[in-house]
């Protein structure tokens, strides 16, 4: 490693981005938003659609198919006071799709709205869930940092936690949105592939993806894969230390399937990357590797990447061979798909490994994302940023994309 990561200061990532920047809703056609295209330092701009045009045939585009889940509740106080909690992961049982498989019972770790009004007690909220008359309680356990653990119950066993969040639940868009979910954010904060259910912010770079899209993709000889990394409410938490190295990044749960690893390994360890959070997970796949090249016998808690891992050490070994080291884990434990965690930070200094060419919208001033794309364009991200700024470029989630090919 050439520097020590640590010490970069958060406010050399700032830059003004005026609240009329800031995209309140999607456009009416998802591939009509702006593509920059920034190739080898050179800045461009064409349209979304265009996107299949800069890409070399037989390479390997990988999407993160998490889907959004609808993870807000309200309930009132019998003072009137009105509670939020956000569910943000699972606790009881810690596993997604089991979690949402409950019946009558469900733990999780919530961030709670209007907390001060909550001392104790349980919160209670009539509902009528497909047919059936329920009361769903929420009673409030430890507090976690700045969560808590809430025991959700529910009076009937037809009825499973997934379908009282699907009647009841209110889709979580960005706080920086300032405005109320609507509607129609049900569809536009979903990417056209999303499926697993268990994020509370969409991965935003494939809001502008379209089937035509897709398809032009795959004529164009590009081989699509999806991998899942379920986002955290943590992806908008603001860096707040001067320097990064007190900044805790979010834990966030990845699951890659067998096949995707062979399909990299067929692909010499590259590929283009739909977002951040493909990106987090694709690097953490090599770090996962280079965990199980010293442990083979390491377990699915021992390979979660630890925010500051991929600095520690640097047993260089080529790409390929940390995914051979995933296959063989995989093979071994009888696995169909690698299940584990990450918190890994991308800040300059760190050397990808995977991830050769990546598509992304605009991110936050002092955000981690900012770093992770000034690491990607080897801290050209002002060249980048003006460019948009002064072309009219629609900022963040519901704003305009950018393909990045250092």
């Amino acid at each position: 490693m050439k520097e020590n990561p640590k010490h970069i200061h958060i406010s050399e990532y700032n830059y003004p981005l005026p609240d009329e920047r800031i995209a309140k809703f999607p456009l009416p056609v998802r591939d009509q938003s702006k593509l920059l295209v920034y190739r080898h330092s050179e800045v461009t701009e064409d349209i979304f659609t265009s996107l299949p045009e800069y890409l070399p045939k037989g390479s390997l585009m990988i999407f993160n198919n998490t889907k959004v889940i609808q993870a807000r509740l309200h309930f009132r106080k019998e003072t009137g006071a009105l509670i939020e909690v956000f569910c943000l992961e699972p606790i009881q049982p810690n596993d997604y799709v089991l979690n949402f498989q409950q019946t009558e019972h469900a733990a999780w770790l919530c961030m709670i709205g209007n907390l001060k009004k909550w001392k104790d007690g349980t919160l209670k909220r009539e509902m009528t869930v497909k047919g059936f008359p329920i009361t769903l309680t929420a009673t409030r356990g430890e507090c976690k940092g700045t969560s808590h653990w809430v025991d959700f119950a529910w009076n009937n066993p037809e009825v499973t936690f997934a379908d009282i969040l699907e009647v009841f639940g209110e889709l979580p868009i960005p706080p920086y949105l300032n405005r109320n979910t609507e509607e129609s954010d049900k569809e536009t904060y979903q990417t056209v592939y999303s499926k697993i259910k268990g994020s509370v912010a969409a991965p935003t770079a494939g809001l502008h993806f379209t089937p035509r899209v897709l398809e032009a993709l795959q004529e164009k000889g590009i081989d699509l894969e999806e991998l899942t990394l379920h986002v955290g409410a943590g992806t908008f938490k603001p860096v707040k230390s001067e320097e990064i190295e007190g900044h805790e990044m979010h834990t966030e749960y990845i699951s890659v399937n067998r096949n995707t690893i062979k399909k990299l390994i067929d692909h010499d360890g590259c590929a283009i990357a739909v977002g951040t959070t493909s990106v987090r997970t694709l690097e953490s796949l090599y770090h996962i590797g280079v965990t199980l090249a010293d442990h083979p016998d390491a377990t699915e808690q021992e390979l979660h990447v630890r925010q500051w891992q991929p600095y520690e050490k640097y047993d260089q070994i080529p790409p390929v061979v940390a995914l051979q080291k995933i296959l063989g884990y995989l093979d071994r434990n009888g696995l169909e798909a690698l299940h584990t965690s990450t918190q890994i930070i991308i800040a300059p200094g760190y050397q990808y490994k995977i991830v050769k060419v990546m598509v992304t919208n605009f991110h936050q001033p002092q955000s981690t994302l900012l770093l992770l794309v000034s690491a990607f364009v080897k801290g050209n991200w002002r060249t980048i940023y003006d460019y948009a700024l002064s072309h009219d470029f629609r900022f963040l989630s519901y704003g305009d994309s950018s393909l990045l090919i250092p």
